[in-house]
């Protein structure tokens, strides 16, 4: 098969820098001084010489403290290395410790010492043998220090219980015990100039779009930074938009979740060192689906996920409502209800709108007071603070009751919807504000540009308003209503188009009885 020009170029540039790189030398003695001069001041790092039993060839094993499993290092590779007490076979040394010597199940071959010296800081064990230009990387690093266990961020009452760790290998075996295929492709990079972090894709071939992938490879290409610690960092890179007001990126800690949205057509990223993973594309209806949705009744499913969109409205829309109406429209609110709130706003020295606004800006207070504080008096915190603040400004006349009802009322729902909450709060003070110009008017305006710009929004290349806009009916199965498993036939157009679509043929359900 003939080579694009683009591969041809991509295969030239990694020859270059390659063969740009330093080899290893073949003396142990110059070896052991770039590896002091490199690792000079660094006091856990570990540089063991030994000889090869019979032989009489000097190796060295250099390792960080802490990152390799000492026990597994001594029985698998430095006791054989002494206690071998045969000759070398008509073999070369590296032959010969490939095949007799080190028991090692992960041994991998490096011809550069950069290599060998990212492989360090990596948390590998190298091996260096004298009058060789070779290096061995040996797995040997210390198993995981955190069980896998339920993360807080996202408790669930029915289904899998398991979390993502801060180890990128635990990750990825999580998410094979699910999608047991060999189709299921995962890619390391590296990205960070300091830290070198590893990173991996995730995705399932045959299933996710060809575009998506190498759009996901060329923005993550283009990142240039010291350090990434975290995938927000990535996230921050990827995503589109340079100040999105929505999400743009879907993240999770639950393996399950994950693997849903692999089965989807997405793209899963992974960082080692945090428990987060990034999906993408994102799409808007997903902030208001719950891995639950799918493990209990399905009509059930569909009320809880419209109550989640209501929800939503409520907290962006309820105090902009309430200033609009008691400001501009008073005609339209019932008598006694309006005797009711003109005797509750009776010696209120402030607008409704300052009112509001006052109350908003001290509940998102409260909230971020509770967020902050250790876990044992956050809750404490924001609850009774809510309680005394809400009855003592009601009896100092600097709130109304109604209005301390609205905001209370407008908070409470904007927690439903965890992925957006911040996006929330921004929204609830822009509509406040042309409730407060406009009346009505002001809100219709705003709701207006609102959808435009979300019709507009694009996530890596799917409209971020699917299914809604532009319209798939066959994709609305699994939007603000849920259908059974069994009817949910195909996969999402959007995601999978020219690739394989099929779910379920819904043929185990036909066969039963009534």
């Amino acid at each position: 098969m003939k080579k694009t020009k683009e591969e041809t170029l991509k295969e030239h540039i990694g020859k270059n820098a390659t063969d740009s790189k330093i080899k290893i030398s073949n003396s142990i003695d110059e070896i052991k001084k770039k590896l002091e001069k490199d690792f000079s001041r660094c006091s856990d790092f570990v540089m063991r010489e030994v000889e090869i039993g019979m032989i009489n060839t000097k190796v060295i094993i250099a390792f960080f403290d802490g990152f390799v499993d000492k026990q597994i290092l001594s029985q698998n590779v430095v006791d054989p290395i002494v206690k071998y007490s045969g000759d070398n076979e008509k073999k070369t040394v590296l032959e010969l410790l490939k095949t007799n010597v080190i028991s090692s199940s992960s041994l991998m071959e490096l011809t550069t010492f950069e290599d060998t010296v990212d492989s360090i800081v990596s948390g590998e064990a190298v091996l260096y043998v004298d009058g060789e230009s070779k290096a061995f990387k040996i797995g040997v690093k210390a198993p995981d220090k955190r069980a896998v266990e339920q993360p807080d961020t996202e408790i669930t009452t029915k289904g899998p219980r398991e979390g993502f760790t801060e180890n990128l290998r635990t990750n990825t075996i999580l998410l094979r015990r699910r999608i047991r295929n060999p189709q299921f492709k995962v890619e390391s990079i590296k990205l960070g100039e300091e830290t070198k972090t590893d990173i991996v894709l995730c995705y399932i071939d045959g299933i996710v779009k060809h575009e998506i992938v190498e759009e996901v490879k060329r923005r993550i290409d283009r990142i240039k930074i010291d350090g990434v610690l975290a995938t927000g960092y990535i996230e921050q890179f990827i995503q589109d938009g340079k100040f999105p007001l929505f999400p743009m990126v879907g993240n999770s800690e639950k393996p399950d979740k994950v693997a849903a949205k692999l089965l989807e057509g997405r793209v899963a990223i992974i960082a080692d060192g945090t428990p987060t993973v990034l999906t993408v594309p994102f799409l808007i209806i997903e902030t208001f689906q719950i891995q639950e949705d799918y493990f209990g009744e399905y009509f059930f499913s569909s009320f809880l996920r419209i109550l989640r969109f209501a929800c939503f409205m409520i907290s962006i829309y309820l105090p902009a409502l309430y200033v609009a109406i008691t400001s501009f429209h008073q005609t339209i609110i019932p008598f006694k209800l309006f005797l009711t709130m003109a005797a509750a706003r009776e010696g209120i020295p402030f607008s409704a709108f300052t009112e509001a606004l006052l109350m908003i800006i001290t509940f998102q207070i409260l909230s971020e007071a509770g967020i902050r504080m250790p876990r044992a008096i956050g809750q404490a915190v924001s609850i009774v603070g809510a309680i005394v603040l809400g009855e003592a400004a009601v009896s100092a006349g600097i709130a109304s009751a109604p209005l301390v009802i609205v905001v209370a009322l407008a908070g409470i729902c904007s927690f439903i919807v965890p992925p957006l909450m911040k996006t929330g709060a921004i929204l609830r003070f822009i509509i406040l504000i042309t409730a407060n110009v406009l009346g009505l008017m002001g809100i219709g305006v705003a709701s207006i540009i609102l959808i435009t710009y979300l019709c507009n929004k694009r996530s890596f290349g799917i409209p971020y308003m699917t299914p809604f806009s532009p319209l798939h009916t066959a994709d609305l199965k699994d939007s603000l209503i849920v259908v059974p498993m069994w009817a949910m036939f195909s996969r999402p157009r959007a995601l999978t188009e020219g690739q394989d679509t099929t779910r379920t043929t819904g043929k185990s359900f036909s066969k039963r009885g009534k």
